[in-house]
């Protein structure tokens, strides 16, 4: 597996992988006491009757009695440890008649279901159900590893509307977030991957190893993101491409929050400003002001009296804020910062014990949190040094934790480059690691997703239809009173 060089090449090794192994057979087993086997086979077997019998609105009513993800505890994460491709053949199995049991209500004409039943119905099911996001961390150089997990879903046509990105993860979400489908196809091909590789790679160098004591922000706007982001504020780019993406960035000053950049509380922000922001590492980069497009169509300051720096440091997966905004009830984490590997859900390929690593997180949190106190009640006019702390304390005190992560082989990596600048080769890499991780993963993402993504087109394409359904309703009300 780990030598494929394509999704389907990899899936191939990976079934064979499941028959050697016997993950194969427990995949058809459906008896076990890791879900409730026996209610997802009752709820097939009524939802394929009810289909098969052209009871519509006894099909419409058991649809309503419950669609989630985790029905009967199939979505538990130890399902989809078993077998290197796929799950439960009984899971896949409800969830394939779940997709063709709303689909047949959504075929149905008016004389059957109503036309605003249904519509009501959908617009229920999706929110119950809820929306995937995908939440790219910071992590320095390992950035490239993002490209990968990002290619390997578009090219699947699994990559969520959702996108999140902090610090190195921000110019990945820009990046996507701004093209539209036929643009990423070209910019995702190999020989403008290796040619950005290169360009990337001379850059990194001259800004780190340069003769400057402190990088120039605007080098890497002009140098990268003036080359690869268009200048669009975050709801120009919504109406483009229909991603809904997101930018974190954390205050420069003491008595400030941290925010989150997207088309719903900025939509007016410029993304290339909001990218320089968060990717301002303390140090490295200057502090940032953001900047916004006015009534007027110019451009002018957002917020001119405040600073903002890297993003990381304050909501490196914004998991909370996404759920409130956008519904979303499950994401996807593109995990680069070494800060999971003490964490105790991180990444798991260390010699270090779970709990140590808890341990040891906790203790570093707690004691930045009581530190942080501490000084701001002591030394309250020491404003860089309660500044560094309650960075420290945010940084220590985030959840660094997906339902589905997807992390690069941290045992590859010198920790010692997570801020020096990489060869093309380097790079490149990172990107193959970023895909080979989002394989193993893949089957899961499709399936959890599946009914998700099914309502989202059918809501789409009723969408297209309210405005001439609403006309034609009103005509009908004017005919009947002539």
């Amino acid at each position: 597996m780990a030598a494929a060089e394509s999704y389907q090449a990899w899936c191939s090794a990976a079934e064979k992988h499941d028959l050697a192994s016997g993950a194969s057979e427990w995949k058809e087993l459906e008896h076990t006491s890791e879900y409730d086997y026996k209610q997802i086979r009752h709820r097939l077997e009524a939802l394929q009757r009810l289909r098969r019998d052209n009871n519509y609105h006894g099909l419409l009513f058991a649809l309503n009695e419950g669609i989630h993800g985790n029905m009967g505890g199939m979505g538990k994460p130890v399902l989809y440890n078993h077998a290197k491709y796929g799950t439960k053949k009984l899971i896949e199995e409800y969830v394939d008649e779940i997709v063709e049991s709303i689909e047949h209500i959504a075929e149905l004409d008016a004389s059957q279901i109503d036309y605003e039943e249904r519509l009501d119905f959908f617009h229920r099911a999706s929110l119950c159900y809820g929306r995937t996001a995908l939440m790219l961390s910071g992590g320095g150089a390992l950035g490239h590893f993002h490209i990968g997990v990002v290619k390997a879903l578009l090219q699947q046509n699994l990559l969520p509307s959702v996108i999140s990105g902090a610090s190195a993860g921000s110019v990945i979400t820009a990046i996507f977030g701004t093209h539209t489908d036929l643009e990423l196809k070209e910019l995702i091909q190999p020989v403008r991957m290796l040619a950005e590789a290169k360009e990337n790679a001379g850059w990194l160098k001259k800004l780190l190893y340069g003769k400057r004591k402190r990088a120039d922000i605007k080098d890497f706007e002009e140098h990268v993101l003036n080359r690869l982001v268009p200048d669009l504020t975050f709801q120009e780019a919504y109406e483009l491409t229909g991603r809904r993406i997101n930018i974190s960035v954390a205050p420069a000053e003491l008595h400030q929050t941290s925010r989150l950049l997207n088309a719903i509380t900025s939509p007016n922000v410029y993304i290339r400003t909001a990218v320089l922001a968060s990717c301002a590492v303390p140090g490295i980069f200057p502090s940032v002001m953001l900047e916004a497009k006015n009534e007027l169509g110019e451009r002018q300051a957002y917020l001119p009296t405040r600073r903002w720096i890297d993003g990381s440091f304050s909501d490196d997966l914004p998991a909370k804020r996404l759920a409130r905004l956008y519904d979303v009830n499950h994401y996807i984490g593109s995990l680069i910062n070494p800060i999971v590997l003490f964490t105790k859900d991180g990444w798991d390929n260390t010699r270090i014990p779970s709990w140590v690593r808890w341990l040891t997180h906790k203790s570093a949190s707690r004691f930045a949190k009581a530190t942080c106190a501490v000084s701001q009640k002591y030394t309250p006019n020491w404003t860089r040094f309660n500044v560094l702390m309650n960075t420290v304390a945010s940084v220590l005190n985030q959840e660094y934790s997906a339902n589905i992560n997807v992390y690069p082989d941290f045992r590859k990596f010198d920790f010692r480059q997570i801020l020096s600048p990489l060869s093309e080769a380097e790079l490149l890499e990172l990107v193959r690691q970023g895909e080979l991780a989002t394989w193993s993963q893949m089957e899961r993402i499709r399936i959890t997703s599946k009914v998700e993504r099914t309502l989202e087109r059918i809501l789409e394409e009723y969408g297209e239809n309210d405005l001439l359904h609403a006309k034609m309703k009103r005509r009908k009300k004017q005919v009947q009173k002539t």
